[in-house]
This record gives C-alpha cells, structure tokens and sequence, in this order.
C-alpha cells in the first residue's frame, strides 16, 4: 500500500503499482470518464458523450512497448483500478521531466487515490530530474488547485489545441525537486 507522507489523510489507502498492458482497458476508459466529467464544461457535450476518443490500443502499445523513460502506474482499491498517472521525460523543457497524464475515476475523486499518483509520480521522476513539468487546461480549477496544494506552481508558459473545433488554452506548471541525487 501507499501510505501518503505530506499533509491530508487518506480516506481510503490504495496500493499503487506499475502498470501492465492488462490494465489498457481500465486507464483508457478511466481517461475518457475523466474528460467526460471535468471537461465538460470545455468541449462539445455530444463529442464526449459519444465516447471512443481514448483508444485501448493505444494504451496497450504504449504499456507493451513505452517509449525510453516513460512510466506509468496505477491506483488500485480493492483489485479494481481507480485512477493511473504516465510520466516521462519534458516534451518541451530540456532536461526535464513532466507529468503527462494524470486521471482518477470520477466516482473515486477526492478520496486520495490522485494524491497517492502524483506523489509516486514525483518519487519516479526525482531519480532522473531536478525538476519536472505538466500541463493542464487553464480553465480547469479542480485539477489547478490539486496540483497548487502539491506544490507545483505555473511558469507563465501557454498553449493551445484544437479539439472537436474548440482550442482549450493550456498552461504550464513546474515543480522543483530537492533530492540527494548526486
């Protein structure tokens, strides 16, 4: 089990594990619950309701084969997945790395399992990294407070892409590690 260390009590413990290719199905549709739910206010109703946009086979090569340094785990209650977080190094910032996803399944929001991810997430990436990057939707508080009160803090970079015809801008968080890695 993950046992939290920083401030907050878990209300429920999850054990978090690497991922495999067999937990494809769950983090794809994990993923896609998560959309459905936090974006809905962002995106076209009838584009999310109608599903498949994450695809299992995707997850599935990537969890077979992941590209060099990536990683990804997961959050497990009770034998059932809850929630997984991919990691890797920056897409964008040199010697860096980043949080590429992070999603929990909405049913299971706010009972620990996200704060157990980023953490484990963090240990992963402070092996190879001084420091590490995510990017989320600027217009998602939900997701920008939880990665506020862990400590991550926006850096003044933006984006944005073009989903189902609408651009979603996106900003940029950053966070320091303070490990001994020599």
């Amino acid at each position: 089990m993950f046992e939290p260390h920083g401030a907050g009590a878990y209300i429920c413990a999850v054990e978090i594990r690497p991922a495999t290719a067999r937990d494809a199905k769950a983090i794809a549709g994990i993923q896609e619950r998560g959309w459905q739910t936090a974006y809905r206010h962002v995106f076209p109703s009838a584009d999310l309701d109608r599903g498949g946009f994450v695809h299992v086979s995707r997850w599935r090569e990537r969890l077979r084969r992941p590209p060099a340094g990536w990683a990804t785990f997961v959050a497990q209650r009770d034998r059932t997945i809850v929630g997984f977080v991919s990691i890797g190094p920056s897409r964008d910032v040199e010697d860096a790395g980043e949080v590429y996803a992070i999603y929990v399944e909405p049913s299971a929001w706010s009972a620990g399992a996200g704060r157990a991810l980023l953490e484990r997430a963090e240990q992963q990436l402070d092996v190879s990294y001084a420091e590490a990057t995510l990017w989320v939707l600027e217009d998602n508080p939900r997701a920008r407070r939880f990665y506020e009160l862990a400590g991550w803090e926006t850096d003044g970079e933006r984006k944005a892409e073009e989903r189902w015809g609408v651009r979603a801008p996106e900003v940029r968080y950053r966070k320091r590690f303070t490990s001994s890695r020599s």
